[in-house]
């Protein structure tokens, strides 16, 4: 999926379809993707059916943010516990502070640029990255420069070229500006590798990418009310698990990308289970 220029090649898996006007659909016919997407749903609906929904579904997405930043914070070094982020209040001091600070803040950005998503993608990810590294001075809110280096150490991935990082980039704003049929979970999937994958900032990009992830989960409309965290499952299936996944994604081959995919949704039932957990905890009274 190289790119020489500004021209970006359709994502890894879908070359084969890349002359159709929906290479994204190609994708949930790779094996296994089906049997994903099928399993992410019901997991879903799950929550959604719960008793508790009905009458505190506030209290359940409000929750389910908390402990996604948690999760993102985790896989990108800073594994505190939930009752610690709860606790702190001071996010400014010291490397594992700065990055669970970051990770809040951007899941409290995720829902006011749902409506700029689809019709601007990289309006949206500028936004996102000044939120979440306000202290880099003029690299905020861009993406990288040639010659500029990417604080991103937990992905050991060769990184692109920053021509053809844009170029990549632009690909997949197009993509998504375009829309497609493929499901949710498929669109989700390769916007949270690609962004891994090409790490276009100078840094908070597994943030970025995981918070991307949950924006068009939720603007789809398989999870409107956001109480799904993938990033909960993500850190819960751990990071060497995480990061084998995403290394089959760059691969491009299709079963590279159909068990990247696959990884993905089994994130977002976790995030489901951890939410359903919410809520008998709440219909119990204990939370």
């Amino acid at each position: 999926m190289s790119t020489t220029g500004a021209t970006a090649d359709p994502p890894p898996g879908s070359r084969k379809s890349s002359s159709s006007g929906d290479p994204l659909a190609a994708l949930g016919s790779l094996p296994g993707v089906s049997d994903s997407v099928e399993s992410v749903r019901k997991a879903v609906d799950r929550v959604y059916k719960h008793r508790v929904m009905r009458r505190r579904s506030n209290e359940i997405t409000s929750e389910a943010a908390l402990r996604g930043a948690r999760g993102s914070a985790a896989l990108s070094g800073a594994d505190w516990a939930l009752e610690e982020v709860r606790r702190r209040s001071d996010f400014g001091s010291g490397d594992e502070a700065r990055t669970m600070g970051a990770a809040l803040r951007l899941s409290a950005e995720a829902g006011q640029l749902l409506s700029i998503w689809r019709q601007s993608p990289l309006r949206v990810l500028a936004r996102l990255h000044l939120v979440a590294a306000a202290d880099q001075a003029d690299q905020v809110g861009r993406p990288r420069k040639e010659g500029e280096s990417v604080d991103e150490p937990l992905i050991g991935l060769p990184l692109p070229a920053a021509a053809e990082a844009h170029g990549r980039l632009e690909g997949l704003a197009e993509l998504v500006i375009a829309g497609s049929s493929a499901p949710a979970l498929v669109t989700a999937a390769v916007v949270h590798g690609e962004l891994l994958a090409l790490r276009p900032f100078t840094s908070h990009n597994g943030l970025l990418a995981r918070t991307a992830e949950r924006i068009v989960l939720v603007g789809s409309g398989l999870d409107p009310k956001s109480v799904c965290p993938a990033e909960v499952g993500h850190a819960e299936l751990g990071r060497d698990a995480y990061l084998a996944a995403l290394a089959g994604y760059v691969s491009g081959t299709p079963e590279g990308v159909a068990s990247w995919i696959a990884h993905c949704g089994r994130a977002v039932e976790l995030g489901a289970r951890e939410s359903t957990a919410v809520c008998e905890a709440l219909q119990r009274g204990a939370a």
